[in-house]
């Protein structure tokens, strides 16, 4: 388990990233506004313990996106820092331990 501090600093890393950089696997979230205020949260991890894979993932939110292009205001992502952490620490260590 990655203790608190040590996600802090991925939280700092990740504030510069553009989120749509970011792979599917690591976005929590996805919070899509619409036009006169209503809103979609789409939660990839309750839809990943439901079973859905990321290809399926990707289908729904590229249908949303599809379907209502002309009503959505805003998206935001919710990044999952720990999943980030979890994938790219190892590389970073590997790098790092070679100087």
């Amino acid at each position: 388990m990655l203790n608190d501090d040590f996600l802090e600093k991925w939280e700092h890393i990740l504030a510069d990233v553009n989120k749509t950089d970011v792979p599917l696997e690591c976005i929590k979230k996805v919070v899509i506004k619409f036009e006169g205020g209503k809103q979609q949260t789409v939660n990839l991890r309750t839809l990943e313990k439901q079973g859905l894979g990321l290809e399926d993932v990707e289908a729904l939110l590229n249908r949303i996106f599809t379907d209502r292009h002309d009503e959505i205001r805003d998206v935001d992502f919710v990044v999952d820092i720990t999943a980030v952490a979890e994938l790219v620490q190892p590389e970073t260590d590997k790098l790092l331990g070679k100087l």
